[in-house]
Protein backbone atom coordinates (compact mmCIF):
# COMPACT_ATOMS: atom_id res chain seq x y z
CA UNK A 1 0.00 0.00 0.00
CA UNK A 2 1.21 3.07 -0.76
CA UNK A 3 2.35 5.67 1.35
CA UNK A 4 0.84 9.34 1.92
CA UNK A 5 2.99 12.64 2.54
CA UNK A 6 1.97 14.19 5.45
CA UNK A 7 2.41 18.12 5.69
CA UNK A 8 2.00 20.89 8.56
CA UNK A 9 1.75 24.26 6.84
CA UNK A 10 4.32 26.99 8.71
CA UNK A 11 0.97 29.01 8.71
CA UNK A 12 -2.58 28.90 7.60
CA UNK A 13 -2.30 31.59 5.16
CA UNK A 14 0.39 29.34 3.53
CA UNK A 15 -2.37 26.89 3.14
CA UNK A 16 -3.81 27.90 -0.77
CA UNK A 17 -0.31 28.32 -2.33
CA UNK A 18 0.28 24.57 -1.20
CA UNK A 19 -2.88 23.02 -2.58
CA UNK A 20 -2.76 24.62 -5.27
CA UNK A 21 1.22 22.86 -6.14
CA UNK A 22 0.02 19.14 -4.93
CA UNK A 23 -1.42 16.67 -7.22
CA UNK A 24 -1.55 13.44 -4.56
CA UNK A 25 -3.30 13.35 -1.24
CA UNK A 26 -1.77 14.93 1.70
CA UNK A 27 -3.05 14.52 5.10
CA UNK A 28 -2.39 17.47 7.39
CA UNK A 29 -2.61 16.58 11.01
CA UNK A 30 -5.01 19.16 13.13
CA UNK A 31 -4.91 21.83 10.38
CA UNK A 32 -8.44 22.77 12.57
CA UNK A 33 -7.48 21.53 15.93
CA UNK A 34 -7.99 25.11 17.37
CA UNK A 35 -11.80 25.64 15.85
CA UNK A 36 -14.23 26.05 18.25
CA UNK A 37 -16.52 23.79 16.20
CA UNK A 38 -13.18 20.77 17.34
CA UNK A 39 -12.85 21.84 20.54
CA UNK A 40 -17.18 21.40 21.46
CA UNK A 41 -17.04 18.34 19.77
CA UNK A 42 -14.16 17.24 21.86
CA UNK A 43 -15.99 18.04 25.50
CA UNK A 44 -18.93 15.78 24.33
CA UNK A 45 -21.77 14.93 21.47
CA UNK A 46 -24.28 17.18 23.43
CA UNK A 47 -21.47 19.95 23.09
CA UNK A 48 -21.31 19.87 19.52
CA UNK A 49 -25.12 19.84 19.26
CA UNK A 50 -24.98 23.05 21.52
CA UNK A 51 -22.41 24.89 19.21
CA UNK A 52 -23.98 24.10 16.35
CA UNK A 53 -27.34 25.06 17.22
CA UNK A 54 -25.96 28.48 18.37
CA UNK A 55 -25.74 28.94 14.55
CA UNK A 56 -29.21 27.56 13.27
CA UNK A 57 -31.72 29.56 11.35
CA UNK A 58 -34.64 26.80 11.55
CA UNK A 59 -33.53 25.87 7.85
CA UNK A 60 -34.71 22.12 6.71
CA UNK A 61 -31.97 19.43 5.45
CA UNK A 62 -32.15 16.50 3.06
CA UNK A 63 -31.53 13.26 5.30
CA UNK A 64 -30.90 9.45 4.81
CA UNK A 65 -32.26 7.17 6.82
CA UNK A 66 -31.06 3.57 6.35
CA UNK A 67 -32.36 0.42 8.31
CA UNK A 68 -29.66 -0.82 11.27
CA UNK A 69 -29.15 -4.09 9.23
CA UNK A 70 -27.74 -2.35 6.18
CA UNK A 71 -25.02 -1.30 8.80
CA UNK A 72 -24.28 2.38 7.23
CA UNK A 73 -23.44 1.29 3.72
CA UNK A 74 -25.66 3.88 1.36
CA UNK A 75 -26.11 1.68 -1.79
CA UNK A 76 -28.82 0.13 -4.00
CA UNK A 77 -31.46 -1.97 -2.98
CA UNK A 78 -31.68 -5.77 -3.37
CA UNK A 79 -33.12 -5.47 -6.71
CA UNK A 80 -31.35 -2.91 -8.12
CA UNK A 81 -34.11 -1.10 -9.01
CA UNK A 82 -33.86 0.99 -6.17
CA UNK A 83 -31.89 2.27 -3.01
CA UNK A 84 -31.47 0.81 0.17
CA UNK A 85 -32.57 4.39 2.17
CA UNK A 86 -35.28 6.83 2.17
CA UNK A 87 -35.19 10.16 2.05
CA UNK A 88 -36.39 12.89 4.54
CA UNK A 89 -36.09 16.52 4.63
CA UNK A 90 -36.42 17.69 8.46
CA UNK A 91 -35.17 20.65 10.30
CA UNK A 92 -31.36 20.73 11.37
CA UNK A 93 -32.18 21.26 14.97
CA UNK A 94 -34.78 18.00 14.44
CA UNK A 95 -32.00 16.11 12.96
CA UNK A 96 -29.27 17.02 15.12
CA UNK A 97 -31.87 15.64 18.23
CA UNK A 98 -32.21 12.42 16.41
CA UNK A 99 -28.85 11.37 16.02
CA UNK A 100 -28.34 12.13 19.90
CA UNK A 101 -31.39 9.96 20.93
CA UNK A 102 -29.78 7.17 18.55
CA UNK A 103 -26.93 7.13 20.49
CA UNK A 104 -29.12 5.15 22.98
CA UNK A 105 -30.50 2.70 21.02
CA UNK A 106 -29.45 -0.89 21.02
CA UNK A 107 -29.65 -1.48 17.00
CA UNK A 108 -29.91 2.60 15.63
CA UNK A 109 -30.76 3.37 12.44
CA UNK A 110 -28.34 5.53 10.63
CA UNK A 111 -29.03 8.81 9.86
CA UNK A 112 -26.82 10.67 7.68
CA UNK A 113 -27.00 14.69 6.54
CA UNK A 114 -24.76 14.99 3.54
CA UNK A 115 -23.49 17.40 1.50
CA UNK A 116 -25.35 20.80 3.17
CA UNK A 117 -23.68 24.55 2.53
CA UNK A 118 -22.58 25.39 5.85
CA UNK A 119 -23.32 29.44 5.33
CA UNK A 120 -26.80 28.31 4.10
CA UNK A 121 -28.04 26.24 7.30
CA UNK A 122 -25.09 27.74 9.86
CA UNK A 123 -25.08 31.11 8.97
CA UNK A 124 -21.23 32.96 11.01
CA UNK A 125 -20.15 29.31 11.84
CA UNK A 126 -17.41 29.70 8.91
CA UNK A 127 -16.60 32.95 10.33
CA UNK A 128 -16.11 31.99 13.79
CA UNK A 129 -13.96 28.91 12.40
CA UNK A 130 -11.95 29.76 9.55
CA UNK A 131 -10.03 28.71 6.36
CA UNK A 132 -7.94 30.90 4.57
CA UNK A 133 -8.64 29.61 1.11
CA UNK A 134 -10.26 33.01 -0.55
CA UNK A 135 -8.30 32.92 -3.11
CA UNK A 136 -9.84 29.48 -4.41
CA UNK A 137 -13.44 30.91 -4.02
CA UNK A 138 -14.23 27.09 -2.18
CA UNK A 139 -17.68 25.87 -1.64
CA UNK A 140 -18.09 24.90 1.97
CA UNK A 141 -20.67 22.09 2.42
CA UNK A 142 -20.98 20.11 6.01
CA UNK A 143 -21.42 16.09 6.41
CA UNK A 144 -22.87 14.82 10.03
CA UNK A 145 -23.93 11.79 10.85
CA UNK A 146 -24.04 8.19 13.05
CA UNK A 147 -22.23 5.38 11.25
CA UNK A 148 -21.91 5.35 7.75
CA UNK A 149 -20.05 4.04 4.86
CA UNK A 150 -19.91 6.14 1.58
CA UNK A 151 -19.20 3.93 -1.16
CA UNK A 152 -16.01 5.32 -3.67
CA UNK A 153 -16.69 7.47 -5.82
CA UNK A 154 -15.43 10.75 -7.75
CA UNK A 155 -15.45 14.40 -7.64
CA UNK A 156 -14.55 16.61 -10.60
CA UNK A 157 -13.79 19.60 -7.98
CA UNK A 158 -10.57 19.32 -5.52
CA UNK A 159 -11.56 18.68 -1.54
CA UNK A 160 -10.22 19.76 1.39
CA UNK A 161 -11.94 17.75 4.52
CA UNK A 162 -11.45 18.62 7.71
CA UNK A 163 -12.97 16.26 10.40
CA UNK A 164 -14.63 18.11 13.18
CA UNK A 165 -16.11 15.34 15.16
CA UNK A 166 -16.28 11.66 15.51
CA UNK A 167 -13.80 9.32 12.72
CA UNK A 168 -13.39 8.91 9.68
CA UNK A 169 -11.33 6.44 8.10
CA UNK A 170 -10.93 7.29 4.01
CA UNK A 171 -9.65 4.89 1.54
CA UNK A 172 -8.38 6.75 -1.65
CA UNK A 173 -8.26 5.31 -5.24
CA UNK A 174 -6.12 6.59 -7.78
CA UNK A 175 -8.12 7.50 -11.11
CA UNK A 176 -6.63 4.77 -13.27
CA UNK A 177 -7.58 2.34 -11.17
CA UNK A 178 -11.70 2.81 -12.28
CA UNK A 179 -11.27 -0.26 -13.92
CA UNK A 180 -10.99 -2.43 -10.85
CA UNK A 181 -13.20 -0.76 -8.79
CA UNK A 182 -16.62 -2.52 -10.65
CA UNK A 183 -18.33 1.10 -11.30
CA UNK A 184 -21.97 1.04 -11.27
CA UNK A 185 -24.72 2.73 -13.50
CA UNK A 186 -23.77 6.37 -13.78
CA UNK A 187 -27.46 7.72 -14.62
CA UNK A 188 -29.03 6.02 -11.57
CA UNK A 189 -26.85 6.83 -8.28
CA UNK A 190 -27.79 7.14 -4.43
CA UNK A 191 -26.05 10.62 -4.27
CA UNK A 192 -25.07 11.48 -8.52
CA UNK A 193 -21.94 10.41 -8.66
CA UNK A 194 -21.48 6.42 -10.02
CA UNK A 195 -20.02 4.10 -6.89
CA UNK A 196 -18.03 1.34 -6.71
CA UNK A 197 -20.54 -1.88 -6.28
CA UNK A 198 -17.71 -3.66 -3.97
CA UNK A 199 -18.17 -3.88 -0.56
CA UNK A 200 -15.04 -2.55 1.02
CA UNK A 201 -16.00 -3.82 4.25
CA UNK A 202 -16.32 -7.08 2.76
CA UNK A 203 -15.33 -7.77 -0.62
CA UNK A 204 -16.17 -10.76 -2.89
CA UNK A 205 -13.32 -10.99 -4.45
CA UNK A 206 -15.23 -14.02 -6.72
CA UNK A 207 -17.51 -11.23 -8.21
CA UNK A 208 -14.94 -8.48 -8.08
CA UNK A 209 -11.05 -10.06 -8.46
CA UNK A 210 -9.96 -7.39 -9.81
CA UNK A 211 -10.50 -5.16 -6.97
CA UNK A 212 -7.31 -6.99 -5.29
CA UNK A 213 -5.33 -4.55 -7.59
CA UNK A 214 -7.67 -1.58 -6.63
CA UNK A 215 -6.65 -2.43 -3.08
CA UNK A 216 -3.13 -2.91 -3.29
CA UNK A 217 -3.06 1.04 -4.90
CA UNK A 218 -5.04 2.29 -1.99
CA UNK A 219 -3.92 4.89 0.48
CA UNK A 220 -5.52 4.78 3.73
CA UNK A 221 -6.04 7.63 6.49
CA UNK A 222 -7.45 7.60 9.71
CA UNK A 223 -8.69 10.95 10.49
CA UNK A 224 -9.94 12.30 14.24
CA UNK A 225 -11.26 15.73 14.86
CA UNK A 226 -8.97 18.62 13.71
CA UNK A 227 -7.29 16.70 10.97
CA UNK A 228 -7.49 16.85 7.52
CA UNK A 229 -7.17 15.53 4.16
CA UNK A 230 -6.86 16.91 0.72
CA UNK A 231 -8.55 14.87 -2.00
CA UNK A 232 -7.35 15.66 -5.42
CA UNK A 233 -9.53 15.96 -8.46
CA UNK A 234 -10.60 12.64 -9.80
CA UNK A 235 -9.38 10.41 -6.94
CA UNK A 236 -12.10 7.71 -6.08
CA UNK A 237 -13.13 8.56 -1.87
CA UNK A 238 -14.85 5.69 0.10
CA UNK A 239 -15.48 7.35 3.36
CA UNK A 240 -16.28 5.56 6.61
CA UNK A 241 -18.25 7.21 9.67
CA UNK A 242 -16.64 5.40 12.68
CA UNK A 243 -18.29 6.98 15.95
CA UNK A 244 -22.32 7.77 16.90
CA UNK A 245 -22.04 11.03 15.51
CA UNK A 246 -19.42 11.99 12.82
CA UNK A 247 -18.85 15.66 11.64
CA UNK A 248 -16.60 16.88 8.76
CA UNK A 249 -16.63 20.37 6.67
CA UNK A 250 -15.26 19.95 3.49
CA UNK A 251 -13.99 22.68 0.91
CA UNK A 252 -14.84 22.27 -3.00
CA UNK A 253 -12.98 23.93 -5.56
CA UNK A 254 -12.27 23.92 -9.31
CA UNK A 255 -8.34 24.56 -10.05
CA UNK A 256 -9.80 25.64 -13.68
CA UNK A 257 -12.97 26.03 -14.07
CA UNK A 258 -14.20 24.24 -17.53
CA UNK A 259 -14.86 26.74 -20.50
CA UNK A 260 -18.13 25.16 -21.21
CA UNK A 261 -20.01 22.48 -19.86
CA UNK A 262 -19.60 19.36 -17.43
CA UNK A 263 -16.89 16.78 -18.42
CA UNK A 264 -19.49 14.38 -17.64
CA UNK A 265 -21.45 15.45 -20.70
CA UNK A 266 -19.01 14.77 -22.88
CA UNK A 267 -18.65 11.42 -21.67
CA UNK A 268 -22.17 10.67 -21.45
CA UNK A 269 -22.31 11.82 -25.25
CA UNK A 270 -19.25 10.15 -26.19
CA UNK A 271 -20.74 7.02 -25.14
CA UNK A 272 -23.99 6.92 -27.03
CA UNK A 273 -22.52 8.26 -30.04
CA UNK A 274 -19.32 5.70 -29.86
CA UNK A 275 -20.21 3.48 -28.25
CA UNK A 276 -22.03 0.69 -30.43
CA UNK A 277 -19.53 1.57 -33.27
CA UNK A 278 -17.45 -1.24 -34.27
CA UNK A 279 -14.03 -2.09 -32.61
CA UNK A 280 -11.85 -0.29 -35.80
CA UNK A 281 -13.73 2.58 -36.19
CA UNK A 282 -13.82 3.00 -31.74
CA UNK A 283 -9.67 2.37 -32.19
CA UNK A 284 -9.80 5.62 -34.56
CA UNK A 285 -11.97 7.48 -32.82
CA UNK A 286 -9.09 6.86 -29.54
CA UNK A 287 -7.13 8.29 -31.84
CA UNK A 288 -8.43 11.64 -32.35
CA UNK A 289 -9.47 11.58 -29.31
CA UNK A 290 -5.42 11.17 -28.15
CA UNK A 291 -4.64 14.03 -30.69
CA UNK A 292 -7.43 16.63 -29.68
CA UNK A 293 -7.94 16.40 -26.16
CA UNK A 294 -5.06 14.55 -24.56
CA UNK A 295 -2.42 15.40 -27.15
CA UNK A 296 0.75 16.71 -24.25
CA UNK A 297 2.46 18.24 -27.51
CA UNK A 298 2.01 22.24 -27.34
CA UNK A 299 3.05 22.36 -30.73
CA UNK A 300 0.43 19.75 -32.52
CA UNK A 301 -1.62 23.05 -33.97
CA UNK A 302 1.09 24.71 -35.05
CA UNK A 303 0.43 24.33 -38.77
CA UNK A 304 -3.02 25.73 -38.36
CA UNK A 305 -3.42 29.59 -38.64
CA UNK A 306 -4.35 31.19 -34.80
CA UNK A 307 -7.15 32.59 -36.14
CA UNK A 308 -8.70 29.78 -37.44
CA UNK A 309 -8.14 27.41 -34.14
CA UNK A 310 -10.98 27.83 -32.85
CA UNK A 311 -11.42 25.38 -29.53
CA UNK A 312 -8.67 23.84 -30.38
CA UNK A 313 -6.78 26.44 -27.88
CA UNK A 314 -8.76 28.67 -24.99
CA UNK A 315 -11.28 30.22 -27.75
CA UNK A 316 -12.52 33.67 -27.21
CA UNK A 317 -15.92 34.68 -26.60
CA UNK A 318 -17.15 34.40 -30.26
CA UNK A 319 -16.14 31.27 -31.20
CA UNK A 320 -17.19 29.90 -27.70
CA UNK A 321 -21.09 30.85 -28.94
CA UNK A 322 -20.20 29.69 -32.48
CA UNK A 323 -19.59 25.69 -30.84
CA UNK A 324 -22.32 26.09 -28.66
CA UNK A 325 -24.64 26.75 -30.86
CA UNK A 326 -23.22 23.67 -32.89
CA UNK A 327 -23.33 21.31 -30.32
CA UNK A 328 -27.16 22.72 -29.65
CA UNK A 329 -28.02 21.76 -32.90
CA UNK A 330 -26.54 18.54 -32.79
CA UNK A 331 -28.23 16.92 -29.51
CA UNK A 332 -31.54 18.27 -30.74
CA UNK A 333 -31.16 15.96 -34.30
Amino acid sequence: MPQFPEIKPDTPAGLTQLLESWTTPTFLPQLVGEWPLVKAARQSDQALVDYLLGFDKGISVDCLRLPHAEQGRVFYNSTFDGFNFERQRLPFQTALQQLLTLRQTPEPESLYVGSTSVERCLPGMLQQNPMPLDALNPLATLWIGNKSRIAAHYDMPDNLICVTAGKRKVTLFPPDQVENLYVGPLHFTPAGQAISLVDLANPDFEQFPRFRLALEAAMVFELTPGDALYIPSMWWHHIEGQESINMLVNYWWQSQTPVTGRAENALYHTLLALGGLPDEQRQAWKALFDHYVFGQDPERFAHIPPSQRGPLEAPDEATLRQFKAMLANSLRQ
